[in-house]
């Protein structure tokens, strides 16, 4: 989050300003795409593995490193890309991202080796990670430009695409895969990344003219050694996080090392990628960034390990269990709806944490033979957590941070989900053990329910979370 105000603004027609509709399709439609090309490749990827690792000879411990590249490429560059869009303009980095994820579908496609589909996905990851925080700034420019506080429609949306994603994600990419095989998984970017570029170019205003700026000036500018400390820094805390069943210790170590060296760095630096000064005295914002990083580590610890419990235990068919858990994400999306459209942020956040208790509860009670229709109870309450949350937590990032300081804001914001994805997996190994058992459900239960405790006491008691949108 940098300390200067940003020198970019809007180019914006004097009819776009005034008119009654100041988001108009035709400027949200791309924004929203693009949004949505991070995650989806995030899970499409999996329905491809099988078939990369028998071309490639390659087993399921290298393959699944395709999606952890991505992951990590995607949690440092989220808010560097923010950083980025308040040099050179938020449209510019949003369509710099959208060639870099072209030529990432291009590079894929045509791999001939399994390297080069490393460097694609890292590309994809580079490349999509533009979208979101840049979107925000330019939705940020848009709103204020015409005097319109938040706009609750808007992120509402991006809140239902990010759902929208998560169900389809995985359809989608086994229809690809299994009727054109794994190479379509790469190939899907190229018109989506065209489609996202040209509707960019026609629907979203430009940024104004680059000043001038000397070499010195834009390197002290960009903080390039505050980046790799930043790198250093996730990368070292993802890895650690990812394998906590069996901890790499001299990992935590690098983790303070670099995280001391990052925070005295940022200090001292004149425009700094993380403004740690602003980020001390904000606690509202830190408190937000740790709710999104416990809600999203319940959501995906439970999503993930009750279907392999449903798998293992329940003996359900994965067809089966994609039909269970079908309802979390279709009342995700009705939720999201309705509380983006009355702009509701502070009872949304209480309720989300009130239903990943009472989820908690319900998971503690089921067995091997307990009856579908209790689990299909288990996976409302949870899109309950999943709906209430999206829109309030990103509507709360909103109001708590200053215009210039959005898109890195925002970025950070991903980073933070991120985080407590790749925590859930470690965090399903540690509970489950070898198999997914009643008793590892159970624990994974009483994580859940605590995780729950504390989402509630860290909403309850911040005063600053507004009870509806800009009020």
């Amino acid at each position: 989050m940098t300390v200067g105000k940003t020198t970019e603004a809007a180019t914006e027609p004097v009819g776009d300003a005034a008119g009654r509709k100041p988001f108009p399709w035709t400027f949200t439609a791309p924004l929203l795409l693009g949004s949505t090309l991070n995650p989806i490749n995030s899970s499409m990827i999996a329905t491809g593995l099988v078939g990369i690792g028998v071309d490639f000879h390659s087993g399921p411990g290298t393959t699944a490193s395709l999606i952890s590249v991505l992951y990590l490429c995607s949690a440092v560059m989220q808010p560097t890309m923010g950083k980025l869009s308040t040099l050179f303009g938020p449209r510019r980095v949003f369509l710099a991202g959208i060639l870099i994820l072209f030529a990432g579908g291009v590079i894929g496609t045509l791999a001939p080796a399994f390297g080069f589909l490393l460097l694609s996905r890292a590309l994809i990851g580079v490349g999509t990670s533009a979208a979101y925080p840049t979107a925000m700034a330019m939705v940020r420019r848009r709103a204020d430009s015409v005097g319109m506080g938040v706009p609750s429609r808007v992120l509402g949306n991006f809140s239902i695409a990010a759902q929208v994603t998560a169900v389809f994600g995985l359809p989608l990419g086994g229809i690809l895969a299994g009727a054109f095989g794994w190479r379509a998984l790469f190939a899907v970017n190229i018109p989506l990344a065209l489609i996202t570029f040209v509707a960019t170019l026609l629907g979203v205003a430009r940024d104004t003219p680059l000043p001038r700026r000397d070499r010195g000036g834009l390197l002290t500018s960009l903080d390039l050694p505050g980046i790799l400390l930043f790198a250093g820094t996730i990368v070292s805390l993802l890895l650690f996080l990812s394998g906590l069943s069996a901890p790499n210790w001299w990992l935590l170590g690098a983790i303070v090392v670099l995280a001391a060296a990052l925070f005295l760095w940022e200090r001292r630096a004149s425009r700094p990628l993380i403004d740690v000064r602003m980020l001390a005295r904000n606690r509202p914002l830190q408190r937000t960034y740790l709710r999104q990083t416990l809600v999203a580590l319940g959501i995906y610890a439970t999503l993930y390990g009750t279907s392999q419990w449903m798998e293992q235990s329940a003996h359900l068919s994965a067809s089966a269990v994609g039909l269970i858990l079908l309802p979390l994400f279709g009342l995700s999306i009705v939720i999201a709806r309705v509380v983006s459209a009355r702009g509701w942020v502070r009872w949304p956040l209480i309720l989300a944490s009130v239903a990943m208790v009472l989820s908690s509860a319900v998971m503690l009670l089921i067995t091997s033979d307990s009856s579908v229709y209790v689990l299909i109870g288990m996976s409302l309450l949870l899109g309950f957590t999943n709906g209430f949350s999206g829109f309030a937590n990103q509507a709360t990032l909103y109001v708590q941070t200053p215009a210039d300081e959005i898109a890195v804001a925002s970025g950070l914001y991903r980073t933070f989900g991120y985080i407590g994805a790749i925590f859930s997996s470690s965090l399903i190994g540690i509970t489950f053990g070898q198999a997914a058992t009643d008793s590892g459900l159970h624990a994974l239960a009483w994580v859940l329910g605590g995780l729950g405790v504390a989402v509630l006491v860290l909403t309850v008691l911040d005063r600053s979370i507004p009870t509806v949108a800009g009020k």
